[in-house]
């Protein structure tokens, strides 16, 4: 795929403390890890000298979606050097993604009490070191010495301290005035050493009530503090109290997000001050407990400001996280009155956007910058520029529709310097329908402003208006061509493999015959192996491709043959364990593939001259790989070189590729403007090994080669990437360009049309038709997130000046 996401948004949650960890050579893991209930918290430094909290503490984690019963279960409890554990029985059960507290003995100090305990015990734990183990009976461990770890019915076992009693190696010790608690995401890795951090004592119960030593505040302390939302946000993109912990800031709850492990709400004071630069809303971050708040709700919220960045280069997002307290005053309380989005002309200024002033009435990230957590509306009716993506219920619409419009109702990308201003991401809190590209969003939409790594900003919608489908259409090749035609295509089916459906074959076998119109050589890239992700050293894609051919001939296509080579395992990149490559599928009817043995994965191709004193060249191997030990493929897909024979005995060399894609570039709505393409280099190193290549190819045959290359090149047609593999057009053409400016794409990613899938033609390729055939990005229902293209090398084109047929520009394929 073009743009490598897993999943379009970072819900691994807005961290405080991040912990990072330097590889060593670590004993193997103690036991199997633990997928429902884990030890998140201990700490046995309560009511000591120095001590906020009273008691010693244990808290437990559900890591799942639905209740968990410790009913019969045990907590037990040694000191690091001790035999003899002491054991408290637990009762009832822990909620979906809830916390549960067990409250052991107490000191002679401390001024703040624990939330009322799921569980009571009388155990005094070390305020350095001991052993905390999760017990799923009521037989107390015995005999088990320093691997109790995996003693029967131990589901988690945590050593703090100086202990050999621990998973692999033991969480770090602690003192009166610190507690070792799990990571945000409640990672379980059996290491004790590398799950557990140590710092502020912090304790939730399973009513999701939270005690912080650095916040000794009453939990149902119903008066407003001095801080408001306003004085959280500041008038610029990072806060000015950023790190310090706020209480009881009021406000109305607007949103609720109940699901994932990001959890959380969104308030907003109706009474705002009178900066426009300072937001009146903010996201309360609750991580994978949710929130006991509603729409309406009248609540102070109390906890830490914290700036999340999502990802690098991203920029952050103001909230309220740490240990969160919420009180609830009223419900049922009138809602800020939305306030229409209305964008500026220019998208952002350029430099580091947080050290700069706002300037919400010039650009467009600042904004909503400004807006960040507040209430908005989309008032008027707006054009989708995205298919919705049903799963996420997101969708892109343009607030600017005579902005590089397509002409089947997208915003084409057409440079760096223009990423389309008009753009607005929605996502839908509670679905959206599925619709395509140039569908009609009717105004009235309602959300707030959030903050994501890919799109940036985005509308946490709370209402979305209705979508009118806009009657698009799947385009195909039209008219037929000719008998001494040769049809060429390229097509990402994103990640094929065995495995997929029938309806998946089918849905792209349809494509091959109907809409490409059963070309004569189509490259196929993301052709998975035969076991897909399963790992286990297959890198065969024989079962995969065999059934791809049947599905074809299935659907009234020819029996095409093929020609791949077999990567080394997990050396090309892509889904992990799934091998992709790049594979040729060729009519033999219509054209010959000349073999030659000797190509493997790490075997260079070379081009030979036939005889020293001719212009006559050919393949060292058929199919060979372009330099596939050069650092320039590190974890990303060989191009595949292929030598064919059309129309009697020409020749024409074959060229198909998949770049690495734009994972790891900076969004559009990055921190520092322009945004950071740290992708492009290996990219532009994949061009010069092409591009090298092809140079060599027109060198020994005197320039009289023909030479086709094309591909998933996950870059644009003014990228360097383009520049560099096309010598500047002076090597090879980029047959993208032949189309009108706003037809220029082949993908949609963040609103944008976009050229990543490419042709280009040698210069010894007179007559052609091209055409880019629209059939699966503009769509919310797709066989692939790719549109394939479509070359037509014409026959009766050797004429100087060319027949007007033979012409660039001539269209392959049917209006939009």
């Amino acid at each position: 795929m073009a743009h490598l996401r897993a999943r379009r948004w970072i819900m691994a949650a807005s961290l405080p403390i991040v912990v990072g960890a330097t590889l060593t050579t670590l004993p193997t893991p103690a036991s199997a890890l633990s997928t429902d209930v884990v030890i998140s918290a201990v700490y046995g430094g309560g009511g000591n000298s120095g001590a906020t909290i009273k008691n010693d503490f244990i808290e437990l984690a559900n890591l799942t979606a639905s209740p968990v019963s410790v009913a019969g279960w045990t907590i037990q409890y040694a000191s690091a050097a001790g035999a003899v554990f002491q054991s408290t029985a637990l009762s009832g059960s822990i909620p979906a993604n809830g916390r549960y507290l067990i409250r052991q003995a107490a000191g002679a100090g401390g001024t703040l009490d624990l939330p009322t305990p799921d569980a009571t015990g009388s155990v005094p734990m070390s305020a350095t070191s001991g052993v905390v183990a999760l017990v799923t009976s009521t037989i107390p461990l015995v005999g088990c010495g320093i691997s109790c770890a995996t003693a029967p019915n131990v589901k988690d076992l945590v050593g703090y301290g100086a202990t050999a009693n621990v998973e692999t190696l033991a969480a770090p010790g602690l003192t009166n005035s610190t507690a070792n608690a799990r990571g945000g995401a409640l990672v379980d890795t059996d290491n004790n050493s590398v799950d557990f951090t140590s710092g502020v004592p912090r304790a939730t119960n399973s009513a999701g009530v939270t005690v912080s030593a650095d916040d000794p505040t009453d939990p149902t302390d119903p008066t407003p503090g001095t801080t408001r939302i306003h004085d959280v946000q500041g008038a610029g993109r990072i806060s000015p109290i950023v790190g310090q912990s706020v209480t009881n800031v009021p406000g109305i709850v607007t949103a609720v997000r109940a699901t994932g492990s990001s959890r959380g709400y969104w308030m907003q004071d109706p009474s705002a001050d009178a900066d426009p630069l300072t937001s009146e809303g903010v996201f309360v971050f609750t991580g994978s407990t949710t929130p006991e708040v509603a729409v309406g709700d009248s609540v102070l919220a109390t906890g830490r400001v914290t700036e999340f960045r999502p990802v690098a280069g991203a920029q952050t997002l103001t909230e309220l996280g740490g240990s969160i307290n919420t009180v609830k005053l009223t419900s049922g309380n009138a809602l800020p009155a939305p306030i229409p989005v209305s964008f500026p002309d220019a998208f952002t200024k350029t430099g580091s956007l947080e050290a700069q002033p706002l300037e919400p009435g010039s650009y467009v990230l600042d904004w909503l910058e400004v807006h960040e957590g507040m209430r908005v509306t989309v008032a008027q009716d707006t054009r989708l520029v995205s298919p919705v993506d049903t799963e996420f219920g997101e969708l892109w619409v343009t607030l600017k529709p005579a902005q590089n419009p397509t002409p089947r109702g997208g915003s084409a990308y057409v440079s760096y310097d223009d990423p389309n201003s008009g753009r607005l991401l929605l996502q839908a809190l509670d679905g959206a329908p599925a619709a395509n590209v140039g569908s009609t969003l009717a105004g009235g939409s309602v959300g707030v402003v959030d903050y994501q790594s890919f799109g940036g900003y985005v509308v946490q919608t709370t209402a979305l208006g209705a979508i009118t489908q806009g009657g698009l259409r799947s385009q195909k090749v039209t008219p037929p061509k000719k008998a001494g035609d040769l049809s060429i295509a390229t097509y990402n089916v994103e990640n094929l493999t065995a495995a997929d459906s029938d309806a998946k074959y089918a849905r792209l076998a349809q494509a091959v015959v109907v809409n490409l119109g059963k070309p004569d050589i189509l490259a196929l890239e993301e052709i998975q192996d035969n076991n897909g992700t399963g790992g286990g050293g297959v890198v065969a894609a024989d079962q995969t491709v065999a059934r791809f051919i049947a599905a074809i001939a299935a659907a009234g296509g020819p029996t095409y043959a093929w020609r791949s080579i077999d990567p080394v395992d997990g050396a090309d990149g892509g889904a992990p364990g799934g091998n992709i490559r790049q594979v040729f599928l060729f009519n033999p009817a219509r054209t010959t593939f000349v073999d030659r043995p000797g190509g493997t994965a790490t075997t260079a191709v070379t081009v030979l001259k036939v005889r020293p004193t001719t212009n006559q060249v050919m393949l060292s191997a058929s199919p060979g790989r372009i330099n596939p030990t050069s650092s320039a493929w590190n974890a990303s897909r060989k191009p595949l070189v292929g030598e064919f024979l059309y129309d009697g005995d020409k020749q024409l060399f074959v060229v198909a590729n998949h770049f690495n894609s734009k994972g790891g570039d900076y969004p559009l709505s990055a921190a520092v403007q322009p945004p950071n393409r740290t992708s492009e280099a290996q990219r532009v190193s994949q061009a010069t090994e092409v591009r090298n290549f092809v140079a060599d190819l027109a060198a020994k045959s005197g320039n009289t080669a023909r030479v086709v290359v094309l591909g998933d090149l996950n870059d644009y047609q003014f990228s360097p990437t383009l520049a560099t593999l096309t010598d500047n057009g002076a090597l090879l053409k980029p047959l993208i360009n032949d189309l009108p400016v706003n037809e220029r794409y082949s993908y949609v990613f963040d609103g944008n049309s976009q050229a990543l899938d490419h042709i280009l033609l040698s210069p010894t390729i007179k007559g052609y038709a091209y055409g880019v055939v629209h059939i699966n990005a503009e769509f919310s229902d797709q066989a692939s997130d790719h549109d394939p293209q479509i070359l037509r090398i014409l026959t009766g084109c050797g004429s100087d000046p060319l027949p007007e047929r033979c012409r660039p520009g001539n269209p392959v394929v049917d209006v939009p």
